[in-house]
């Protein structure tokens, strides 16, 4: 998504959503959002708008993106979007990266969503908090930013569970090929891998450790790859591979589960380099936890 700051010149409106929201057309004859209070009060389409009346400024680069978010603004109160583009805004600072364009239109819909839900006495809880935490923190925390700016603007105190399923809005966007579904299908995958370690070794993981972090990262990347088909394959390792069966025997043995595991549920065989690497933070993982 890309929003600007307009200069200081006057705009043509060539489509009039409602009061608030018109469209325009920048010097590529591209079509913008353009959002204001009472920016179209009693005006009509090819009457000029000052820049000083602009709030926001929206344009997607996807034109069929760019027509749910017109529906969208057609549908949902401006301050909900407005509270999005800040909230993703917030994102991309944190996490030192940019967003995909859809996030404003998933994360506006469902704060508008989660709000309406709480004002009717319907409460969502999400069977995947405490997986969403351990396994995006950033997010998360992100997430419960959302809900503080949330609260201050509408005076409305959603439950943590939100602050999961905001979390997973954003992976959704971080992962430019996935979908919600996926999220979750990687997210499970992500649970069920770490639920064997942890079983196999009988430990609990220190959540705060950098190994920790590295393991989990790795499981998110091997999981998108699962769910996408996708293999790593490099015959130059297969050597290491042969060296680190032996140095680390009882984490290669657990990997050896995991691909058993892995093979009869999704049908996806491990590759020996993804077993090598996996190995390797298996064993880094557990060897600081034991310390």
């Amino acid at each position: 998504m890309g929003f600007f700051v307009l200069e200081d010149s006057n705009m043509i409106i060539h489509r009039i959503l409602n009061n608030n929201v018109i469209i325009t057309l920048d010097k590529d004859e591209k079509e913008c959002v353009v959002c204001g209070k009472g920016i179209a009060f009693k005006k009509k389409i090819g009457d000029e708008v000052d820049s000083k009346e602009v709030n926001k400024v929206f344009v997607l680069k996807d034109q069929g993106m760019n027509e749910k978010f017109k529906q969208l603004l057609l549908n949902i109160p401006l301050d909900h979007v407005k509270l999005a583009d800040e909230i993703i805004h917030l994102a991309e600072t944190k996490l030192g990266k940019r967003l995909n364009d859809s996030l404003i239109i998933s994360l506006s819909d469902h704060i508008y969503t989660a709000i309406s839900r709480y004002l009717e006495g319907i409460s969502m809880k999400s069977a995947m908090i405490w997986d969403i935490k351990r396994f995006y923190e950033d997010e998360f925390e992100i997430g419960m930013n959302a809900l503080d700016m949330i609260e201050e603007l509408f005076k409305v105190r959603l439950p943590d569970d939100e602050a999961g399923f905001i979390a997973l809005h954003i992976v959704n966007a971080e992962m430019d090929e996935s979908n919600m579904e996926q999220i979750i299908d990687i997210t499970r995958i992500m649970q069920e891998i770490s639920n064997i370690v942890k079983y196999y070794f009988r430990v609990e993981f220190d959540t705060n450790s950098v190994y920790y972090y590295r393991f989990i990262t790795h499981l998110k990347f091997f999981a998108q790859r699962l769910i996408l088909g996708k293999t790593i394959d490099d015959e130059s390792n297969d050597g290491l591979l042969d060296v680190v069966k032996i140095k680390y025997h009882t984490s290669y043995k657990c990997v050896g589960k995991i691909n058993d595991y892995i093979k009869s549920k999704y049908n996806y065989e491990l590759s020996p380099e993804e077993q090598l690497y996996l190995t390797i933070h298996i064993e880094r993982v557990i060897y600081k936890t034991k310390l």
